[in-house]
């Protein structure tokens, strides 16, 4: 019985640690805490992770577990794992949310390591919760590809859902990502969380055309987060002409013709297809 309570008291534990996304006062104790005392952190970023541990003089050992690496670093990780506790940071927020963090944590899991997560701050909840839209129901969908095809691909598939929809973007691609969301969901409401408890924060609402106007003028600086109303609620809302025709301008310099235009746009507009297409024709 000793040698079997030994055996299971010297099984590590994973610790799950929520970082601040900006504002060092927002790290809890508890993380501090936890990853002054475990033997190993495995760090997203490593050289970001080291300023933070350096602000709160911590000294643990530092490994990198990161997207390219994930896969060769679970064996060296899981062998820490039997010698005593591990902490997982990512960039900044939860670990294992939209970053290779999930590869661990299965791993150990199968491993029959136990998995605590110490929660904290979360980019998608903190721009969900600020955004004004509804927060009942809500699909995280992370960063949208960076090729506009797979783009519109994967606004198509979420276009007819009700939920809310929260998205990240980075600010090289935010101009065209708003594009497409006007032209695949239609000129919903939204809320653009930017630098998010950061020096230069910024919250913005109103209707996607409005956002795409706004951003284009001011330049867009720093990480974003989308917070998109869902289906049911946005359907009510039919398009005014200026909105189609600002619409129909952005798809006629993508090259495409007078019937596909209409076509791309009768469904998310609530206008018929015939009264597009006429639009077009009247305005050549």
């Amino acid at each position: 019985m000793s040698l079997l309570w030994v055996k299971i008291n010297f099984m590590g534990t994973l610790y799950l640690v929520a970082t601040p996304i900006g504002n060092l006062e927002d790290m809890s104790p508890r993380a501090v805490r936890t990853l002054q005392r475990v033997r190993l952190i495995a760090a997203e970023d490593t050289r970001r992770t080291r300023k933070l541990l350096a602000h709160f003089d911590i000294h643990t050992p530092l490994t990198s577990y990161f997207e390219h690496n994930k896969l060769t670093k679970l064996d060296f990780i899981l062998a820490e794992l039997e010698q005593g506790d591990v902490a997982l940071v990512s960039d900044a927020g939860m670990p294992a949310i939209n970053d290779p963090g999930y590869e661990l944590v299965k791993a150990a899991l199968a491993a029959g390591r136990e998995v605590v997560p110490l929660p904290g701050p979360s980019a998608p909840l903190t721009a969900l919760a600020v955004s004004g839209l509804p927060t009942d129901a809500f699909l995280y969908l992370g960063y949208l590809p960076p090729r506009a095809t797979e783009r519109r691909k994967s606004l198509e598939r979420v276009r007819d859902l009700p939920y809310t929809l929260i998205l990240l973007e980075t600010p090289h691609r935010l101009l065209k990502a708003l594009e497409d969301i006007l032209s695949v969901l239609g000129d919903r409401r939204i809320a653009v969380a930017r630098e998010m408890t950061k020096m230069f924060e910024e919250y913005w609402r109103g209707h996607v055309s409005q956002a795409l106007s706004h951003f284009a003028s001011r330049g867009a600086r720093g990480e974003f987060t989308l917070v998109i109303e869902g289906q049911r609620a946005a359907s009510v809302a039919r398009w005014s002409e200026a909105q189609l025709q600002h619409a129909i301008r952005r798809e006629l310099r993508r090259g495409r013709s007078a019937s596909q235009v209409a076509a791309a746009l009768a469904r998310p507009s609530g206008w018929k297809r015939k009264d597009i297409y006429k639009l077009i024709t009247l305005n050549k």
